[in-house]
């Protein structure tokens, strides 16, 4: 620690968070008469102290946003080097693989790897990095170097390009800080091979995080006509067809997706089963229903609807008109899979969703079970946000 490092310092009682494990700390929880926020550089690695001065840790400073920094060490004097980087990537991927046999995988998730704001996916050779905040993105290449040591990849790749980013005014961009941008990437899932589209796909490619909730999927699609809607590439419908589906209706807005969607059907010896419907969700799902269909599996995996807080009340409107939608297209006997990956949507409220949408058509539900996001995407226990993902797994019946 250098004589001029900077230090942020709290206001009265605002330490007992982070005492509790937490890691963020909040711009209004911040004594901006002893450290005024907007001088203090974006990106930078500060001291935390609290209101007498006594240190808490060091943090990644974001001056201009609600989360105005983050906690990467609760010592004091650890400079965030490239062994520092490389010391906790080698903890995370110790985890994953004891987990996983094959290179296919969420390397780094943030908070919960004590690497916070930055997100890693492996893919085979090619890792594809994401910084969320402005002190992520300030040590972007020294995490790369790190990653470089501990695996040497053909392939690193920044993928910046979540809107998150726009809170802090960092720019959105792709580039290669070694090798080249693929076109695609290959992984494996749950018994089947598939690919993702890196260059142009969303976000890092795939998302590894639904992995357990669609492996607990395949027993319910066994001979059933599945409807996955917001497909994507096939995570969900590709292996729905894979366990056994009579036959795959997939949605998506973008024909990219679908045309992966298809590609990994075919991959899988999957592909006479499936069909693709180009367009919007709702206005597709809206068709369906006057064209009379009815589906034994019913597979909802929205975008977040709800990424910010003020968010709240109109996400949690457009929750209730999906899943609606999706409810009535269920067969009576039939399943329902309902998701969302919105941090500020509680798992009870998304099951009040469904539940309240079963019982507005008179359909009585049972909740067979339900899934967060898998292992690679751990959960950091002081940090509720970090278990942002859920799956409720429901089955629908004619009112007992």
């Amino acid at each position: 620690m250098t004589d001029d490092t900077p230090i942020l310092r709290l206001k009265k009682n605002e330490e007992r968070r982070l005492k509790a494990g937490h890691e963020w700390i909040y711009a209004n929880e911040v004594d901006t008469a002893q450290s005024p926020l907007k001088s203090l550089p974006a990106g930078t690695a500060c001291v935390v102290e609290d209101s007498r001065g006594k240190a808490l840790g060091r943090a990644f400073m974001s001056p201009n946003s609600l989360i105005a920094a983050r906690l990467y060490s609760r010592d004091v004097k650890q400079e965030p080097s490239r062994s520092f980087f490389k010391k906790r990537i080698e903890q995370a991927l110790a985890l994953r693989e004891t987990l996983y046999p094959e290179a296919g995988y969420r390397l780094v998730h943030g908070e919960a790897d004590g690497l916070p704001g930055l997100v890693v996916d492996r893919y085979q050779d090619t890792l594809v990095m994401q910084a969320g905040t402005a002190g992520m993105e300030a040590h972007l290449d020294t995490a790369a170097a790190a990653l470089d040591a501990v695996l040497s990849p053909a392939n690193i790749v920044v993928k910046n390009e979540a809107g998150v980013r726009e809170l802090e005014d960092l720019p959105l961009y792709t580039r290669a800080l070694k090798g080249e941008v693929p076109e695609s990437v290959e992984l494996h899932e749950n018994g089947g091979r598939f690919q993702a589209p890196l260059r142009e796909g969303q976000k890092t490619g795939w998302f590894f995080d639904h992995r357990s909730a669609r492996a607990r999927m395949a027993p319910l699609a066994k001979g059933a006509r599945v409807l996955d809607v917001f497909a994507y590439c096939g995570g969900w419908g590709v292996q729905a067809a894979m366990a056994g589906a009579a036959e795959v209706t997939g949605i998506d807005s973008s024909s990219l997706a679908l045309e992966y969607m298809h590609r990994n059907a075919e991959m899988n010896g999957v592909a006479e089963q499936l069909r693709t419907l180009e367009g919007d969700a709702t206005t597709a799902m809206k068709q369906l229903l006057a064209d009379g269909e009815k589906f034994d599996l019913v597979i909802l995996d929205p975008p977040a609807f709800i990424k910010r807080r003020k968010d709240f009340k109109n996400g949690l409107a457009g929750y209730h008109a999906i899943n609606e939608l999706a409810v009535r297209l269920v067969k009576p006997g039939g399943y329902l899979i309902s998701a969302s990956c919105s941090m500020h949507l509680p798992a009870d409220k998304l099951l009040d969703v469904v539940r309240s949408s079963a019982r507005h058509i008179d359909r009585s539900m049972q909740v067979i079970g339900f899934e967060g996001q898998g292992p690679d995407h751990p959960v950091h226990p002081a940090i509720p946000e970090t278990a942002y993902l859920k799956s409720w797994f429901a089955r629908l019946l004619f009112r007992f």
